[in-house]
């Protein structure tokens, strides 16, 4: 797991409460000092700074940013004082709430984790909310998408590098035989291949795949499926090849045209700094000739851009 590019911390998390405690006093809040505190420490330092600022202070630092920060600056930087699993439950249930329904979101965080972080995840929601995720699922989606992520949700899968290539070849032809060779498609095959296989088995079907009929999954799955269901397919296949490079283009589709997508941005900045934004950074550049600090610099604007900008680390 990558961790922040960020100098080494000199100041302990008991410092750094009591610099909080005191950008919060007065008139207005010293937002620059917020950020420059949080965007720069790692989960364990957050959660230590957390614990350390309700001893010191009989207060909750999440109440606390709540009622200092407004905007999508506080939704950034709330999402970003969780730890990883935390976070994603939270995204996730608010994504699968009637009122902030959002299958997209819910979607691309369930089918771009791995299935040791979908475990973990899982818990958190169960303990944070008092629900299994799949009944939230069951009750927010439908059709084939509902089928989709109930089973990747709860289905265990390898997550090696190993491939048996007599599966794989396998596989290529039962998906051939369910979309492209067939009238109409037979999604449950679909369902049960991309629910059930590891992301390194995919990807290798994806080439076989290409290799037989000479046709990417890619484009079988958005000339035979549509919706919710395409999306849910497309984000396990992309990400079972290249996480980086799925989230780069879901970060172009945030900023591209008029107005930005806050949410998604947000989303993707904040869920996958700690994780692989190093790489998403680079395959940005690769893939728009412009680098992804640049691209949020021209999108967003004042403390918020500052946060992001921060979080992102150095412009290269």
């Amino acid at each position: 797991m990558a961790t922040l590019s960020v100098p080494p911390v000199l100041s302990s998390p008991r410092d750094d409460a009591m610099q909080l405690f005191r950008a919060f006093k007065g008139l207005g809040t010293d937002t620059s000092a917020v950020i420059n505190i949080l965007a720069h420490r790692d989960a364990a330092q957050r959660s230590l700074i957390q614990h350390e600022y309700r001893t010191l202070y009989s207060e909750d630092l999440f109440k606390r940013l709540s009622s200092e920060l407004t905007g999508n600056l506080e939704t950034a930087v709330l999402f970003w004082m969780h730890d990883l699993p935390g976070r994603d439950a939270i995204i996730v249930r608010q994504a699968l709430m009637m009122n902030t329904l959002n299958l997209e979101a819910a979607t691309e965080v369930i089918c771009s984790r791995t299935p040791s972080q979908i475990q973990v995840f899982k818990q958190h929601y169960h303990a944070k909310f008092g629900i299994h995720l799949e009944r939230d699922i069951e009750s927010c989606a439908s059709g084939d998408h509902k089928k989709l992520l109930l089973a990747y949700a709860s289905m265990p899968r390898y997550e090696g590098r190993e491939v048996d290539r007599e599966m794989v070849v396998k596989d290529a032809k039962a998906l051939y035989k369910a979309g492209e060779k067939k009238w109409g498609t037979d999604e449950k095959t679909f369902i049960h291949i991309f629910s059930e296989r590891s992301a390194a088995h995919l990807a290798a079907v994806d080439s076989a795949y290409h290799d037989m009929y000479g046709n990417s999954l890619n484009k079988v799955i958005k000339k035979e499926t549509s919706g919710h269901f395409e999306h849910a397919l497309k984000t396990i296949l992309l990400c079972s090849e290249n996480p980086a490079n799925y989230f780069a283009k879901v970060l172009h589709k945030a900023m591209k045209g008029m107005g930005t997508n806050d949410t998604a941005l947000i989303r993707v900045i904040v869920t996958r700094t700690e994780i692989d934004m190093h790489y998403i950074k680079a395959e940005y550049l690769k893939k728009y000739k412009k680098t992804l600090n640049d691209a949020v610099h021209s999108e967003t604007s004042g403390h918020y851009q500052a946060f992001l900008l921060a979080l992102l680390g150095p412009n290269h």
